[in-house]
């Protein structure tokens, strides 16, 4: 077989229609192919085949023929080729052809569709940036009123319904007046704003409020040609995911505003003190204009800058009235609104730190929002505290303490600090604290710290564990008001199997035979520590937690009879909860500092607060009893300028290193402490000459801080009484032991049974019915009365005992022979010296 390539067999109905000489050249070929597909077809019968496929004469000649037509035509173009290439010369060579227009416009276009179809494949809408999630936490009054704002960023995030309509259209007016009909980009604009940038008519981005927000909770505030491709795209996928007004209160809550202010609701109080929902058209139209130039536009830091400011604000407010949003007349009447030179601080100073950590903290510890979440901030915050009673709290401690100090010329001066606070005792809302001068000079809150001792404050607690346990004497007496003890100094108390323990009364004094009620007066340690033991220390701090002490309150358990005398280191708060306890009839509700919680406007769900039975009512309403004396003629007679109905109790730590005052009237419990503490080394100092005077006592700047403030506290409300159910028994005098010098019996058995004991044998002062109150062996109970039958009510002035009762009434009396409030008199409730709290133990004493 050949190695030449065979010819193929046509296919059936196939015939040639181009047949050409096996001699002819290959180029003749070509352009007869090329020119005959253009050529009619008439003469192709000519050419055709024969039956065996090889060419006729006829097909010869027509092959020569359109070889020959071909070479004239491609002459001829080539001709006018060169004719067209001689007329386009010089510059004519430069300007491209139309098909080169139409083919470089078809290439770009198809780059534009494959590169927005691209970027909008690729790019997605990123996760918020930290930056713009993060706000502050919101710590208000009770009354709504802001205190501080806690996190490194001040906003605050509102819907869109808590912003007034004329923010909303003051801010598009300035910003995107197309908002609600535009798409999310405007290329136009957008090349409009860079013209301007460049041509020098002032910085213009162009970008529509969808990009801005973008920008700002999306990405960063670079200016990368990256960063604004990202944000081309976001905007359009965000406008098909979120509805117009989502996106304008994200704006709203992400706009910068100057004066460290992140959104307009942190704006608005910024620079007005209100919130947003209050903006009007003027000051809407001011915090709008805000957005352009934050920092320049700021008229009270720049006053320089107020005319082209109020330029910007005129268009604004032109721009509303031009859409319908402002009436024109209104817009006449307006005024350029000159926002507050001094705004609330959103710094921590003043009272404001001290409130903010105390209240978190009492968030966490009562598993409301955990600290993370307090930390990641968003948190709107209403506090029990209100605003009226905080202010009179820090006027009263600075009139009646801060203004008596001479720091540069008493070192000891320097060393005082304050604390208090103040109960609702039928809510236990915490309503006014007092921690310090100033949160960033003093951080230690004075309120709630737990590491100075109560002094004799600590006392009213021992009596009312023995009412409330029906605590007997060492030789058989029951422990009433009236009961009689051995107020002898330095007397070693008896009963007690531990070491020997003989406190000192304050000054060295002996008062003899005493009753309870003149112990509680003069605050005899003597007595007091005697009772302790009488009752039983665990008695008495069981009854003090249940109270409203911590239990982990430091020296509070093991103290043996120093328990009565205040060496416990309790918090003034969880005094304060204590004396509320009384006030409140023996009925305990646990303190709460927290009123409302939300965040992002949910609210947040607050723990239940039960209130409890913590003593008897008896054993309450006796207690108060005898502290109603001691306001009235006792250690506490500077605490009577409260105008009202009080009973309290003075108190001093050892060394003088602390003084306190707790005291309640039936509608408010407040508890204040003076204290020592050096401001280098944070050690406790004694107080001995701080206001030029000879010692600082719970009878002095306490009582009259306690005085002044619940005056001030309590201003226009009605002035209520107490209404009070004595133990049985509570006002009768009982005698004294037989052996009154030697003070109770030594036997050292605290429960035996006396065989001199009183008639009344009842040794049960109630027992607490279903509603909290007590009832007596009928069952029965009755409001306000006392166990004869009596009312009992006291008077501020002391200038009348308690009606209705019968024998002596320990609530009342005239102050006759009552303790003096002169520095350094008789109003003097424990000893100044070392070891004036704990006395002497194993036979030694202080001198």
């Amino acid at each position: 077989m050949s190695d030449e390539p065979q010819p193929k067999k046509p296919r059936p109905g196939w015939a040639s229609h181009e047949p050409q000489a096996a001699d002819t050249p290959d180029d003749t070929r070509d352009d007869t192919r090329t020119d005959a597909a253009g050529l009619p077809r008439s003469n192709e019968s000519d050419g055709e085949a024969d039956g065996h496929g090889e060419p006729g004469p006829a097909s010869a000649k027509t092959g020569a023929s359109a070889t020959a037509g071909a070479s004239a035509k491609k002459a001829a173009r080539e001709e006018r080729r060169a004719a067209l290439k001689a007329r386009r010369t010089g510059w004519r060579r430069l300007v491209p052809t139309w098909r080169m227009v139409l083919g470089a416009f078809l290439v770009t276009a198809l780059l534009v569709v494959g590169g927005f179809l691209l970027g909008y494949t690729l790019v997605q809408i990123p996760a918020a940036n930290a930056a713009a999630t993060q706000q502050a936490n919101v710590y208000l009054y009770a009354d709504g009123t802001v205190i501080a704002r806690d996190g490194e960023v001040n906003r605050e995030n509102v819907t869109l319904s808590q912003i007034s309509e004329d923010a909303q259209h003051a801010v598009l007016a300035a910003e995107d007046r197309d908002f609600y009909t535009e798409s999310a980009v405007d290329p136009l604009a957008m090349v409009r704003g860079a013209w301007n940038t460049l041509t020098g008519k002032g910085k213009q981005s162009g970008s529509t409020i969808t990009q801005q927000y973008v920008k700002n909770y999306y990405l960063r505030q670079e200016q990368t040609v990256t960063r604004k491709v990202k944000e081309f795209f976001i905007a359009i996928k965000l406008d098909r995911n979120q509805s117009k007004d989502e996106i304008l209160e994200g704006y709203l809550n992400t706009s910068f505003f100057g004066r460290g202010a992140y959104g307009i609701q942190a704006a608005a109080h910024a620079y007005y003190d209100m919130d947003a929902s209050e903006l009007d058209a003027g000051r809407a139209a001011y915090l709008a204009a805000l957005v352009n130039a934050p920092s320049q536009y700021d008229v009270v830091a720049h006053p320089g800058n107020r005319a082209f400011v109020e330029k910007r604000w005129n268009y604004v407010l032109d721009g509303m009235v031009d859409e319908g949003w402002l009436d024109p007349a209104e817009r006449a009447r307006l005024t350029f609104p000159v926002p507050k030179r001094t705004t609330l601080s959103t710094t921590m100073s003043g009272q404001r730190g001290y409130i903010v950590n105390i209240v978190k903290q009492h968030l966490v510890d009562n598993k409301i929002v955990d600290e993370a979440s307090l930390d990641a901030g968003g948190y709107r915050i209403t506090t029990t505290l209100q605003k009226s009673k905080q202010d009179a709290f820090v006027e009263s401690v600075d009139d009646n303490l801060m203004d008596r100090l001479d720091k540069k010329n008493r070192k000891v001066d320097t060393y005082v600090r304050a604390g208090g606070a103040s109960i609702e005792p039928k809510t236990g809302k915490v309503v006014a604290m007092y921690n310090g001068i100033d949160y960033v000079k003093q951080y230690t809150p004075n309120a709630t710290r737990r590491d100075f001792q109560v002094g004799s404050s600590f006392k009213p607690f021992v009596f009312t564990a023995a009412v409330e346990n029906g605590s007997r004497t060492q030789d058989g007496r029951r422990i009433t008001p009236g009961t009689h003890y051995d107020g002898t100094s330095e007397r070693p108390v008896q009963g007690w199997p531990g070491p020997r323990y003989a406190p000192e009364n304050e000054d060295h004094e002996d008062y003899g035979d005493i009753t309870v009620s003149e112990a509680t007066d003069k605050s005899v340690n003597a007595v007091y520590a005697q009772m302790a033991v009488d009752v039983g220390p665990d008695k008495v701090r069981k009854t003090a937690v249940d109270l409203g002490l911590s239990p982990d309150t430091p020296d509070l358990d093991g103290a043996g009879p120093s328990i009565a005398l205040g060496v416990a280191n309790a918090s003034v708060l969880d005094m304060t909860q204590a004396y509320a306890t009384l006030a409140n009839h023996g009925k305990h509700t646990p303190y709460t500092l927290v009123e409302k919680v939300t965040q992002n406007g949910r609210d947040i769900a607050l723990p239940e607060r039960h209130t409890r039975r913590a003593v008897s009512r008896e054993a309450a309403d006796t207690t108060t009893s005898v502290l109603k004396g001691v306001v009235e003629k006792g250690t506490a007679t500077a605490a009577q300028t409260s105008g009202r109905p009080a009973a309290g109790k003075t108190g001093t730590a050892e060394e003088d290193t602390a003084a306190w005052f707790a005291g309640y009237t039936p509608d408010l419990a407040t508890v204040v402490a003076v204290m020592g503490q050096d401001p280098v080394t944070a050690g406790h100092k004694s107080l001995y000459g701080a206001m030029g005077l000879p010692r600082v006592n719970g009878g002095g700047a306490p009582a009259e801080i306690w005085g002044q403030y619940t005056r001030d506290a309590l201003e226009g409300e009605p002035v209520s009484s107490f209404s009070l159910r004595l133990q049985p028994g509570a006002d009768e005098s009982q005698p004294p032991a037989p052996d009154s010098s030697g003070g109770p019996s030594s036997s050292g058995d605290v429960s035996a049974p006396a065989t001199d004991a009183p008639d009344d044998e009842n040794t049960d002062s109630g027992t607490p019915d279903d509603d909290g109150g007590s009832t007596g062996d009928d069952g029965s109970e009755s409001e306000g009365e006392n166990s004869t039958g009596g009312t009992t009510t006291g008077s501020p002035t002391g200038d009348t005992g308690d009606s209705g009762g019968t024998g002596t009434g320990t609530g009342g009396g005239d102050t006759t022979g009552g303790g003096t409030t002169d520095d350094g008199g008789s109003n003097r409730d424990e000893l100044p010296g070392p070891g004036g709290l704990s006395g002497a133990l194993d036979g030694r004493r202080w001198d």
